[in-house]
């Protein structure tokens, strides 16, 4: 079976957009690692936009390395910590004391604890669900990504924590196979976000591990969006469950990296984000039996200079709505804005960038990029995550050693 091609004009082509950050002209300095880590001022900063004035404020300071935020019924928040700690903040404010019951969580480079999603019957049953790095007890460098589900009754301890998907990309273990494109190393691109459908089932992205041979190959979880039940399993409708070859919770193929993940609850639309390897970060459409082209087709570049296959336009792949690079941005987790507090921006994308800026897409009522805006190149901060609060505020976790949870409202 192949995945088939969306009909033309359905999405917008992508296309490169004005880079995020310029390049220096050839003779001039090199320009500085734009993913340098610069400390945190005090703040608050005030933010002039095109058209919308920002006040931006520190809400907390504690965090290391910060990965994703849940908001609960009440307004308080669940925070991630990629180092494996499930943090509480409370009244604005950060409970000193982690949420213990965690199982185990290889945390070596980018790997780590990862994304934080309430079950959509939270108020009634407290089940949350989480992502992160599990390793291999017999061989330790052996790792994939796991899903899991907790209750939480409000306190500092999980109970009843069960695995519920455990990938099949186990990898890492030395001697590591030959590999094409100077790939990275192991314990990075697991994807990891989660985001719940309407119909109760979810949605889980998984990266590429940095082997990305293995994501057009229908019968592993490499580069794969899957949609799955509350309780883990491969869910009814899925387009690849009755097609020999194809594991029954694949909703999507082809990426490489998608750490974000977000799903409009006006229109039902799923959006993505996904780390090229040189440029070509993306943000995708996600719809189901679609691939995305990786590591067949990209926008970016290969690391030693490989020539990618294809670019765009190739039949059987759906391209992106939107690239950024070179040079790259690395975009983390997205939102759609819905709120009171920025009307002008309903129904806007807005995708934490880890070069240190916050990037609004304009869409059109097709789900066209029709304007990019650049925001919050202050207060100088790798960004992880963006959520819209109850209160039509963004609140954005900095993706820092030295961490933090920011909130912006309307300014003056």
């Amino acid at each position: 079976m192949r995945f088939r091609m969306i009909a033309a004009g359905a999405i917008a082509l992508a296309m490169f957009s004005t880079p995020v950050l310029p390049q220096d002209d050839a003779a001039e300095e090199p320009p500085a690692n734009p993913f340098a880590p610069i400390p945190l001022g005090e703040g608050p900063w005030e933010l002039t936009t095109q058209e919308t004035p920002l006040h931006v404020e520190v809400m907390s300071r504690d965090l290391e390395r910060p990965w994703a935020m849940a908001f609960l019924p009440d307004g308080d928040m669940l925070v991630t910590e990629r180092v494996g700690r499930l943090r509480l903040v409370q009244d604005g404010k950060l409970d000193p004391q982690p949420i213990t019951g965690l199982p185990p969580v290889y945390s070596a480079g980018i790997a780590g604890l990862m994304d934080v999603e309430l079950h959509p019957d939270f108020a009634e049953n407290r089940l949350i669900y989480l992502t992160y790095s599990k390793a291999d007890p017999e061989k330790p460098q052996r790792t994939t990504l796991s899903l899991i589900r907790a209750r939480w009754d409000g306190g500092h301890e999980l109970s009843d924590v069960e695995e519920l998907f455990e990938a099949t990309s186990w990898y890492g273990q030395a001697p590591l196979p030959a590999k094409c494109c100077g790939q990275g190393p192991p314990f990075g691109s697991y994807g990891g976000r989660i985001a719940f459908m309407a119909d109760g089932t979810l949605l889980l992205t998984s990266g590429d591990r940095n082997f990305g041979e293995n994501v057009q190959d229908p019968a592993t979880h490499f580069g794969k969006i899957f949609r799955l039940t509350d309780d883990g399993k491969p869910a009814p409708g899925n387009p690849t469950a009755e097609h020999d070859g194809w594991l029954p919770e694949t909703w999507t193929t082809g990426h490489r990296n998608p750490t974000g993940l977000t799903i409009d609850p006006a229109t039902g639309r799923v959006w993505s984000t996904e780390f090229g390897p040189r440029g070509g970060d993306e943000v995708n459409l996600i719809e189901p039996g679609m691939n995305y082209g990786w590591m067949d087709v990209t926008q970016g570049f290969h690391y030693d200079d490989t020539p990618a296959k294809g670019i765009r336009n190739v039949p059987g792949m759906t391209d992106p709505v939107w690239t950024w690079g070179p040079p790259s941005g690395n975009p983390g987790n997205l939102s759609v804005y819905h709120g009171a507090a920025f009307p002008e921006w309903e129904g806007d994308l807005l995708v934490a960038m880890m070069n240190k800026s916050l990037v609004r897409l304009q869409l059109s009522a097709e789900g066209h990029v029709t304007h990019e805006e650049v925001l919050l190149t202050e207060p100088k901060q790798r960004l992880r995550d963006v959520e819209v609060g109850p209160d039509g505020a963004l609140y954005i976790l900095t993706d820092e050693t030295e961490g933090a949870l920011l909130k912006v409202t309307r300014g003056e």
